[in-house]
């Protein structure tokens, strides 16, 4: 299995070819916890190191801002050899804006062999930060008093829908971006997706040049419907429209230079997986003359999942070695599940846990039901060959008269508890709050898939049905099928994730006490 998922991918050319550096490619200097937010400015030694690397690949960088430092990117890119796109961050801010307008305009006087254009406002329509008349009256404004082109961008139905700008810029800057359409384009459709786009609007605005101004593929996250954020996606998406920008002679900008870790809190984990840099390390994902995996650290994966596979097994063995007995065929086979289901999904679920926490918070979260996942099919492993029931929670937390002696079991309950609160966390966050939210489909399958075997094989013959259990398998229930339907039959994922629902509710629907 393992080697089936490391298999890397064929690409036509490489998202970065040494023999031809890129057209343009956005950039923003934040690291660690700087953020657009930020009270301090970025440090001018730290924009240095950066352009020196970028310009080894780009000759042209897009900047969105000019405040927190950046307006000392047009002089430190002009010692590198960079051409700077320099855009002017607009919001409700009137205050904010003429600072930005006036660095903005300064810049453009003091640097026009260095930037080739400035953008006058960012998504300003899509985010009903200004309307259209007041925009284009400052882009007018700003026109007269700077001596290279100015646009405007966004994405890429708003420029069809407010076309009075046509006259206020020199060129259409449009974003394109297939993995935020309203109809998610699958990565194999994204680069015919662009083209097909930007032919759209360049004959809604004849006469015009038109710039694809963001562009781009995530390599982590949630998919949305057919979408799937992963490397290979997005090193494959780049590669296409690369390939076509340059047969079809378009202008083109990718999105982006460095992921941006603290985009996490705003926009999950998507939204900080643009990059072609990697944000801590400042290395490149995809190195010429590497082949492309989703899983470059994949035997080390590998190992690792046959270690907690053996793991699983010798839990078994150790049991019957205490408490010598004759376990049903069918426990072995539950005991082969879990340790399979385990050893293939442990690797899967670390690396999403790397790639999906930011903050204390998060890497607590999904560090805890990794830990349980882990545990769950040592425990049940226990349980199978004992012929012992999942405790319930009545057991674990009730009045001492109904508690279980048993340390192994309590440990298991606690497994269990563990589990049911963050799916619960998760299922609820699927219904009320979905578009950030990343699907723990790995860690939750490997959690589920051990206490839905013991709850089918080990369950007692009588006894109550506790209210509890009840409770959160209707909740689980009730967030899968939800979840699944708004969702779309195409993200599997979410079916996935909605599949290990079932099981913790199964597990939970089944308990007697």
């Amino acid at each position: 299995m393992w080697w089936w998922l490391a298999i890397p991918i064929d690409l036509a050319r490489a998202p970065i070819d040494p023999n031809a550096k890129l057209q343009c490619i956005s950039y923003a200097p934040f690291r660690n916890n700087q953020t657009s937010e930020s009270p301090t400015p970025v440090p001018r030694d730290q924009i240095a190191e950066d352009l020196a690397q970028l310009a080894k690949i780009t000759n042209c960088i897009r900047t969105y801002a000019t405040d927190l430092g950046l307006d000392q990117i047009p002089e430190l890119a002009s010692e590198v050899g960079l051409k700077v796109i320099q855009g002017i961050w607009l919001s409700k801010d009137r205050q904010k804006n003429a600072t930005q307008i006036s660095t903005g305009i300064r810049l453009a006087q003091q640097y026009p062999q260095t930037i080739a254009a400035l953008v006058v406002g960012n998504e300003v329509l899509l985010h009903r930060e200004m309307t259209a008349s007041d925009l284009a009256a400052l882009i007018r404004s700003v026109k007269v008093q700077v001596p290279v082109p100015v646009t405007y961008s966004d994405v890429w139905e708003y420029w069809l829908r407010y076309r009075e700008l046509h006259d206020a810029v020199d060129f259409v800057t449009v974003h394109i971006l297939p993995y935020w359409e309203n109809v998610p384009i699958p990565a194999k459709n994204a680069a015919a997706h662009v083209d097909a786009v930007r032919k759209q609007v360049a004959s809604a605005f004849p006469g015009k040049e038109i710039l694809i101004g963001e562009t781009g593929w995530p390599s982590e996250g949630r998919m949305r419907e057919s979408a799937l954020p992963s490397r290979t996606n997005q090193a494959r998406v780049i590669s296409e429209i690369l390939d076509l920008a340059q047969r079809e002679n378009f202008r083109v900008n990718l999105f982006e230079a460095y992921d941006e870790l603290w985009k996490h809190e705003f926009e999950g984990t998507v939204g900080g997986s643009w990059g072609l840099f990697d944000s801590v390390r400042r290395t490149l994902k995809y190195p010429p003359g590497i082949p492309v995996s989703n899983f470059p650290l994949w035997k080390l994966q590998m190992s690792s999942g046959m270690a907690l596979a053996i793991l699983v097994f010798g839990a078994a063995w150790l049991t019957l070695r205490r408490k010598p007995r004759q376990p049903r065929f069918v426990s072995w086979c539950a005991v082969g599940i879990s340790a399979t289901t385990a050893g293939i999904l442990f690797g899967v679920a670390v690396q999403k846990m790397f790639h999906e926490s930011y903050g204390a918070g998060s890497w607590l979260l999904w560090g805890t039901l990794l830990l349980a996942a882990t545990a769950s099919p040592v425990f049940g492993a226990n349980a199978l060959m004992l012929g012992r029931a999942p405790p319930t929670f009545l057991e674990l937390l009730g009045p001492n008269d109904y508690r279980t002696p048993s340390v192994l079991a309590i440990m298991h309950g606690l497994v269990l508890i563990v589990t049911i609160v963050i799916g619960t966390e998760t299922a609820l966050g699927f219904v009320f709050d979905p578009r950030e939210k990343d699907f723990p489909f790995a860690a939750l399958t490997m959690a589920a898939v051990p206490f839905v075997a013991v709850t089918l094989l080990n369950r007692p013959k009588s006894g109550i049905r506790p209210m509890a259990e009840s409770i959160f398998a209707g909740v689980f229930f009730v967030a899968a099928v939800y979840t699944a339907l708004s969702e779309g039959p195409d993200n599997w994922q979410s079916l996935w994730t909605c599949a290990a629902y079932i099981l913790l509710a199964v597990t939970l629907w089944r308990a007697r006490a």
